[in-house]
């Protein structure tokens, strides 16, 4: 959701989507896609974000990687 949108919403939000990622039939499709579904709280969430950015923001200036 963006930026700034009301936590009961991204609450509703993070409900409904949990209960279709349980769905048996949706886990089944998206193995079968290569993804693994893996429901969580939006709090969970921007914990794996902020570690990915904290890990990826490592590689990138060990690397001496620069934008043009």
């Amino acid at each position: 959701a963006p930026a700034r949108t009301p936590p009961e919403i991204v609450a509703r939000l993070n409900s409904h989507l949990v209960t279709i990622l349980e769905n048996a039939d949706t886990r089944e499709r998206l193995l079968a896609a290569g993804v693994e579904p893996s429901p969580s709280s939006p709090e969970e969430f921007s914990a794996v974000i902020r570690s990915e950015i904290t890990r990826w923001a490592k590689v990138i200036k060990d690397a001496k990687i620069e934008a043009d």
